[in-house]
């Protein structure tokens, strides 16, 4: 076999999600209520455009949550190929060999020559001077032809993000004309805006056709740049920044999303039992969230993740390979952030239940002699829903910001992991260099500023669609 898949954890976690959620989607098209809540997020500018943007960071993320080993050679005498130690994502290959050229130490983006100088041999002496990069703008013989090289990377990645809007574009014209049986009438619902002269009445095409543009030209643009320059410089030890920032993608949006699962059960089953059975059950379970909710969180995540880290430096034969343990302690980061985390959702599915126990239908099913964990299952749980939904796309950004601040302070993902927590951590030394190196924290800023940005706007978006306090008579 050419390659061998690696079965990561962290990998097989978000997979899942993705999957439930496609399954969940079906679902939800066959109840016409639901379906139309959730329409009504893309039909304004803010949902589309910042599903989009988010739509774009999950592929990432799951091209880079696809491990592959390659074989180092052929043995004869053996049946099987000697695999790498280490394995690369379906993401390395597609940005190969963007972060295979390694410098000696910091250069700023767009360089061609070390950010520090070094003594260098000319001739018969010795001079002082910052050297040439090893491999960005290896092909340029002088700095001059910099602006007319970018220009001519830039224009084949145009041509080619242009090509790939345009087949998207005619492939949903396609699809509008088998569903209308007009060609005019499909490129007027495919082309709508709200400020159209043609009410668009569903999802403004528009502003998504524009924004997907944007999104397909950045993407192609900062490909072709990234394989011939460092177009974010590089760090103490000569790594492309560019290609650190696309790989703590993964990371974020794991810590963001599989956390829910360690969340979820637990605050949907404390809430839904002390608010339908109150009585003793329900002062436990408020004495047990008030407890931690009085704990600094801080303090009590520091905690658990570092007894958490210890029990994996103690059983270091359960995870034979660097990338293992990585990817164990990434793992225990999010079941840490989930059994803290869970205390807000869990008091207010506690007072959405109280009141819903009290609705003409539950006390129908119960005189009826319905036991009460179907009425859990059937009657509590579907109308708590929207709750659920709303707070866990709102603490999407709240984890992935709690990451960044775990590993700044040293407790976070493992050092060896790409995320925007380490970048900034080994950034706030850079600072204080004369002259400060700044593009390592300002990529990490800036993909953070993109995702969590538009994380909170899209979790707007599915409050005023869910929330009937925000629905609009």
């Amino acid at each position: 076999m050419p390659f061998k898949i690696v079965y990561l954890w962290t990998d097989i976690l978000l997979w899942f999600l993705v999957i439930s959620v496609t399954i969940s989607i079906l679902i939800m098209r066959r109840d016409q209520q639901w379906w139309s809540t959730w329409q009504q997020i893309f039909h304004s500018r803010q949902g589309i455009i910042s599903g989009l943007i988010l739509l774009t960071f999950v592929m990432i993320g799951l091209l880079d949550s696809i491990h592959l080993k390659f074989p180092m050679h052929i043995q004869p005498s053996y049946d099987g190929a000697v695999y790498e130690a280490t394995s690369v994502s379906v993401l390395d290959l597609i940005l190969w060999p963007v972060g295979q050229g390694y410098e000696e130490t910091y250069s700023a983006p767009f360089s061609l020559h070390l950010f520090v100088k070094k003594m260098m041999a000319d001739g018969n002496q010795f001079i002082l001077d910052y050297p040439r990069l090893l491999w960005g703008g290896a092909q340029l013989t002088d700095e001059s032809q910099r602006a007319g090289n970018i220009i001519s990377i830039l224009i084949p990645a145009f041509i080619k993000a242009a090509i790939t809007w345009s087949i998207i574009l005619m492939s949903s014209w396609l699809y509008q004309i088998k569903k209308q049986k007009n060609i005019r009438q499909a490129w007027r619902n495919l082309w709508c805006d709200s400020n159209n002269k043609y009410i668009c009445k569903r999802v403004p095409s528009r502003t998504a056709f524009i924004t997907l543009a944007l999104i397909i030209i950045l993407i192609f643009a900062t490909k072709d740049l990234a394989v011939y320059y460092h177009i974010m410089g590089t760090d103490k030890i000569g790594t492309d920044v560019f290609y650190q920032g696309v790989k703590s993608i993964r990371t974020g949006l794991i810590i963001g999303t599989v956390t829910t699962l360690f969340m979820l059960p637990v605050a949907l089953m404390g809430g839904m039992l002390a608010g339908y059975f109150r009585g003793w059950v329900d002062d436990v379970i408020q004495y047990i969230y008030s407890t931690l909710n009085a704990i600094p969180s801080v303090l009590l995540i520091a905690a658990a993740a570092l007894v958490l880290q210890l029990y994996i430096i103690q059983h270091e034969a359960w995870f034979p390979s660097v990338e293992q343990r990585a990817d164990a302690r990434l793992l225990m980061l999010c079941m840490v952030l989930g059994l803290t985390n869970w205390t807000t959702l869990c008091r207010l599915l506690r007072g959405e239940t109280l009141k819903l126990r009290e609705a003409d239908y539950v006390l129908a099913a119960r005189t009826l002699g319905v036991s009460s964990y179907k009425i859990l299952w059937r009657h509590i749980l579907p109308n708590v829903m929207p709750i659920v939904i709303v707070i866990m796309v709102l603490d999407f950004s709240t984890f992935i910001l709690a990451e960044a601040v775990l590993s700044y302070i040293g407790v976070g993902v493992d050092p060896s992991t790409s995320s925007w927590g380490n970048m900034i951590n080994r950034a706030r030394l850079e600072l204080a260099r004369d002259p400060a190196v700044w593009w390592s924290l300002a990529t990490a800023f800036i993909m953070m500023l993109m995702l969590v940005l538009s994380a909170n706007l899209f979790a707007d978006k599915v409050r005023d669609a869910f929330d009937p306090k925000f629905k609009q008579v």
